[in-house]
């Protein structure tokens, strides 16, 4: 019987054998699963041995893993903006980019909300945990999205401040807003092939690529949008690193005011911000 540190090691290596990145913390976020422990606290079960049952969790975990399989899908959770989001194939996984929109969107009041393509709901539910005098509307198209989004409002104390609502983006919705949020699915068709197998094998097409140019959402919202916000709401959305001059280009030639492009941490453009026009 082996170690848990000599599980570890070897599930690493396999998993860097697959080509996985970073195979060492998947191995070990993966095993403090297996044994219900804290990732942390890995090291300190490190030099007991492994016992049976949970090395053979830890084995079915591996080989998910090692078919690329998200390890966030594994474990069933995801952390975002400081916070655990539940999570399935169903959803895209929050990303750490997205977080650019969270802090644009938060140097500004607003008290009601539109994520449109709420996902797993991590935008809105953030947003609305921040704010805790906000309200919110997401919107999805698919209904296993919708359901993963109102768990997560319940998971963080938001569910009598969000409605969650299955609509083709602006089908169903109704009334303004001071803020419209968007993540919308921005990888062109063409793009597909050369996603990592995590995205491309694992994570709800829909929710990656409108099947076009990447592009087809931002018209939509750019043509719509100014409907449904108040006269000093505002639109961000998320965006693809190479496509901050499409979209601005998009909601310029809409005839959007203040329109803004903003990069991440990495220095990428990432989020693109427009208001009605004065």
């Amino acid at each position: 019987m082996s170690t848990a540190a000599q599980a570890m090691a070897a599930a690493a290596a396999r998993l860097r054998a697959a080509g996985v990145p970073d195979p060492a913390r998947d191995a070990r976020m993966l095993l403090a699963h297996a044994a219900s422990v804290d990732a942390a606290r890995v090291t300190l079960i490190a030099p007991e041995e492994i016992a049976p049952e949970i090395a053979e969790r830890f084995e079915n975990l591996i080989a998910l893993r090692a078919v690329r399989v998200p390890v966030s899908q594994l474990i069933g959770v995801r952390a975002f903006y400081g916070r655990e989001f539940h999570i399935s194939r169903e959803v895209l996984d929050p990303r750490p980019e997205t977080e650019t929109l969270i802090d644009l969107a938060l140097n500004r009041a607003f008290s009601r909300v539109l994520d449109l393509g709420t996902g797993s709901g991590c935008i809105l539910v953030t947003l609305l945990a921040e704010r805790p005098d906000a309200t919110g509307l997401g919107v999805d198209l698919s209904e296993e999205a919708c359901l993963q989004a109102s768990a997560n409002a319940v998971q963080h104390g938001v569910q009598d401040r969000a409605q969650i609502m299955q609509s083709d983006w602006f089908e169903r919705v109704e009334g303004r807003f001071d803020l419209i949020v968007s993540n919308p699915p921005y990888l062109a068709a063409t793009e597909m092939a050369d996603v990592a197998p995590e995205l491309r094998d694992h994570e709800p097409h829909m929710a990656l690529t409108d099947g076009l140019d990447g592009l087809s959402v931002y018209r939509i919202i750019a043509a719509t949008a100014q409907g449904y916000l108040t006269a000093q709401g505002r639109v961000m959305v998320e965006i693809g690193w190479q496509q901050g001059s499409d979209v601005v280009a998009i909601f310029e030639n809409a005839g959007w005011g203040e329109v803004t492009l903003s990069h991440d941490l990495d220095g990428r453009a990432r989020v693109v911000s427009a208001a009605r026009p004065a």
